[in-house]
């Protein structure tokens, strides 16, 4: 593990344990028990790219200086509160969605005793933001800011969600909400918080960065569709899980390309197997993926963003901005998992 993210984790540590001794809630030894091993279960879990991409945003916006130890903790601590964003949506999205694993283990409501109770761990995960932003930035002058940019994001991912589960309905699925829920359900928590965290930390108003949300929000997109893409293409050694966007029925950007596509008898095709367990249905979409050279499209498709964004990140004035937008670009172009 890298040197970086093992001290990331270290405050994982410390944010934990001021949250099991919060002085505003009496704990017994039960409750605090329940909280460290819901905690433990749902937060650290992940990648932690979310997190850690604020500590790199930040130096990288303090022109690639050495962090002190409070700039990384503090820095750190935003990157913690992501996750634990993360953590309160995985929780209740399982739930919603009937899922049964989760980063190759149990979702948290299937662990036994758990059950329902995970819906206010849910709720718990959500006010624990708060009371890491109330220690630790209470009195920073951009904390007003930093409390609304956690409501607004929030907002915008559950105003996703509810988008990605009412077009879910047999019958009903309007596949060219592809571009709409991936913005609001992922690009905003998962590519423009992390940047705009560290953005305030550094000073700036955030909206003079009007800009660099627009990218990060593209970027967002453009990793959903690899997502997507890998979902069905990728080898499920690498990515680590079996796609099953297929079966689950999901607002894919390959079932969107494929009706745009596809003929009329290659869209009855589409209507009577997408969204079907039985493994031949799965079979059928599958050879008109490969019929239509959807592997195709996506190439084409990777190739036209990347430049997009390219162009995008070199007309921005300021040097440090462009080295985060970079960065993330880096990351994750022809990524394989």
């Amino acid at each position: 593990m890298s040197d970086l993210k093992s001290r990331f984790i270290e405050v994982y540590g410390v944010l934990k344990q001021e949250l099991l001794n919060d002085p505003a809630f009496e704990f017994d030894h039960d409750s605090r028990q329940w909280v460290d091993r819901m905690l433990d279960y749902n937060v650290p879990g992940g990648k932690l790219n979310r997190g850690l991409s604020v500590v790199d945003s930040y130096r990288l916006l303090k022109e690639g200086k050495e962090l002190t130890d409070d700039e990384f903790f503090l820095s750190s601590a935003l990157g913690w509160c992501i996750e634990w964003l993360q953590a309160y949506f995985l929780v209740l999205d399982d739930i919603m969605d009937g899922s049964h694993t989760r980063r190759g283990q149990p979702c948290w409501f299937r662990v036994p005793k758990v059950g329902m109770i995970a819906a206010n761990d849910g709720v718990l995960l959500r006010n624990h933001i708060s009371r890491i932003l109330k220690n630790h930035f209470r009195d920073k002058p951009y904390y007003v800011d930093l409390l609304d940019l956690f409501n607004e994001v929030e907002f915008q991912t559950a105003s996703g969600q509810m988008i990605d589960l009412i077009t879910t309905i047999e019958g009903e699925k309007d596949l060219s909400n592809h571009r709409r829920i991936v913005q609001y359900k992922t690009a905003y928590y998962s590519f423009y918080l992390p940047v705009a965290c560290a953005l305030l930390m550094a000073g700036e108003n955030l909206d003079k960065h009007v800009e660099v949300k627009d990218i990060l929000v593209q970027m967002g997109i453009y990793f959903q569709v690899q997502d997507d893409f890998l979902d069905c293409f990728g080898s499920p050694e690498v990515i680590g899980k079996v796609g099953t966007d297929i079966e689950d029925y999901k607002c894919s950007w390959l079932v969107v390309k494929a009706l745009e596509l596809c003929n009329e008898e290659q869209k009855k095709l589409v209507h009577e197997n997408y969204g079907k367990v039985d493994p031949a249905c799965v079979a059928k979409v599958k050879e008109l993926y490969k019929t239509l050279d959807l592997e195709g499209a996506f190439v084409e498709y990777e190739k036209e963003s990347y430049e997009k964004l390219t162009k995008s990140i070199e007309a921005h004035p300021t040097k440090e901005v462009q080295a985060v937008l970079k960065s993330f670009l880096a990351k994750i172009y022809k990524r394989q998992k």
